[in-house]
């Protein structure tokens, strides 16, 4: 990059004769920092540090892409998230949206198979096939793939506290496909303390809910190894109101926190971090979310090479998944939300992501339509083939705003990460709140912000005459829970029940045993059609039930 030949006072000078006083004035303000966004970038705003030089894409740090040749390679895999009512239902979307152009399917799954409760437990009353598709067994997980070749697309779940269970799930089904666990690719979220910082759905107290990640990755990195069994996810921290350097830094610490996991466990580094993956937000401050991406490879690259001893290129890049917000979606004219998730999903794509999806302008009154679903993907295929956005590597690179920004962000990471080592690590600042309450805090400062003016929010506290566009929405048609709890009191009726009981005693023998690997007996507990509200009620038998304390 270029130097500048002036002087901080002759930068002082332009700015008093450009706006007749300084810009401190009413300038908007950084996230990153609280501090007022400069009007002008130079060199001077950069790191005098020369491990942050940006260098080359596929080269270490990676600060501008993991692959040498990013999209002019290849493109984004365009993933949109799916799932709704019965399995059936669902599968009938999948396959809508691989025939209109969709490069690999996403699984969004309903709140009590999030939750590890069965469609006919009586908190799941309302909610069966809600929010997402209704799994309760491998029956389902059958339907839900049904004349789709899963050792043809990469398959992505959406899941956290019972994800072992599902990938069990997911594994006997391809098996009964005929296809072996080495052919499978695709990710399964298994997050699980992203749940107790933000999205709250748990099944498990924290360490034995750890132990559970522990065993999917082991497992997985001798069964499964076009699998990533671990997408770090700093989607739902953001969702949860964070800023974007605290998205960053707990979901980093998040990650480090399980490679030290497994690492303790006797794993080689290197035989299983190059199947880690990560899962950001893309809101709708663009530069900012771009200088996100950017830190998050350097940072990711350092810690897997200087602080675990990495030795394989493929353990320090940081790969990652990018949906846009959904939290910056309005229910109030709603057409206005085409706009957001144009330029969220383009800073996502400038920004270097592996796959992409692009929410739906009608997902704040409900789930989206058909016509709002490819819309959405539409908009990423517009970007791809008509912006030109694709077609040379990291475009921003360079750009004195996008490199100062990126170099905050990774300051503003590192002082976290010196305040959880404080706190004896994530496990433990977990255990204390301290992520939930920083993320609280946010949140609160958000809100004063917009109901006082100071951000604004076109259709909700500015720009709000016209009125909203009438939108036609998805509705859930009742019948479907009725369908799905009539299906999950049938299997009861119809399986093996000694074969069932004796899978299921094993699996708590095993439990028992820290040193023991689940993932064979729930694989067992799958083929036995064992349903995903008793292998949870099993394990708690063993490792008891979680409840929060209030974070204020």
């Amino acid at each position: 990059m270029a130097t500048t030949d002036r002087s901080p006072a002759d930068l002082d000078r332009w700015e008093r004769e450009t706006f007749g006083r300084t810009t401190e004035r009413n300038a908007p303000f950084s996230t990153i920092s609280g501090e007022p966004v400069k009007a002008l970038y130079t060199d001077a705003d950069l790191s005098a540090d020369p491990d942050a030089a940006i260098g080359f894409p596929g080269e270490f740090p990676f600060t501008r892409g993991v692959y040498g040749s990013m999209y002019r390679g290849r493109l984004w895999t365009m993933r949109q998230f799916a799932g709704f009512g019965t399995a059936a239902e669902t599968n009938r979307r999948f396959r809508y949206l691989l025939a209109h152009g969709q490069t690999g399917l996403s699984t969004a799954f309903d709140m009590p198979s999030l939750m590890g409760l069965d469609s006919d437990h009586p908190r799941s009353l309302g909610e069966v096939g809600r929010e997402g598709v209704a799994v309760d067994s491998l029956e389902d997980m059958e339907a839900l793939f049904s004349d789709i070749p899963l050792d043809e697309v990469t398959v992505s779940m959406t899941i956290n506290a019972p994800a072992a269970i599902m990938l069990a799930f997911y594994v006997v089904a391809a098996e009964r496909q005929g296809i072996p666990p080495e052919r499978l690719g695709g990710t399964i979220q298994t997050d699980i303390l992203k749940e107790y910082i933000a999205q709250k759905e748990w099944c498990f107290p924290v360490d034995p809910a750890m132990r559970l990640v522990g065993d999917m990755i082991e497992w997985c990195s001798e069964h499964m190894p076009r699998w990533h069994p671990v997408s770090i996810s700093g989607y739902h921290i953001r969702e949860a109101g964070s800023t974007a350097a605290q998205e960053l830094a707990f979901t980093l610490k998040d990650g480090l926190t399980y490679v030290e996991q497994a690492v303790e466990r006797g794993l080689d580094v290197d035989d299983f971090a190059p199947r880690l993956s990560f899962f950001f937000n893309a809101h709708i401050d663009f530069f900012e979310e771009i200088a996100k991406y950017r830190a998050a490879r350097r940072i990711w690259a350092r810690e897997m090479r200087d602080t675990f001893g990495a030795r394989k290129p493929e353990s320090w890049r940081m790969r990652f998944h990018t949906q846009t917000a959904g939290v910056s979606l309005t229910a109030q004219q709603p057409l206005n939300n085409i706009v957001r998730t144009a330029i969220e999903a383009l800073a996502g794509v400038l920004g270097g992501t592996q796959s992409l999806h692009t929410n739906s302008f009608d997902e704040a009154l409900a789930l989206p339509t058909e016509e709002a679903v490819r819309l959405a993907l539409r908009t990423q295929q517009i970007i791809a083939e008509e912006t030109g956005a694709a077609n040379t590597i990291d475009p921003l690179g360079g750009s004195y705003f996008v490199e100062a920004l990126t170099d905050r962000m990774e300051e503003a990471a590192q002082e976290y990460f010196a305040k959880i080592d404080g706190l004896g690590g994530m496990v433990q600042a977990v255990k204390q709140g301290f992520p939930q309450r920083e993320i609280a805090d946010a949140a609160f400062r958000y809100q004063q912000e917009v109901e006082s003016g100071v951000r604004k929010l076109v259709g909700i506290n500015a720009f709000t005459e016209g009125g909203d566009a009438d939108t036609d929405i998805l509705r859930i048609d009742p019948a479907f829970e009725v369908e799905q709890v009539r299906r999950v009191q049938s299997l009861r009726d119809r399986r093996d029940a000694g074969a069932l009981a004796r899978t299921l005693e094993g699996l708590v023998e095993a439990a028992h045993e820290e040193s023991h690997n689940l993932m064979a007996p729930l694989l067992d507990a799958a083929r036995a059609e064992a349903t995903e509200g008793e292998i949870v009620s099993a394990l708690q038998t063993v490792f008891g039930s979680y409840r929060e304390a209030p974070v204020f």
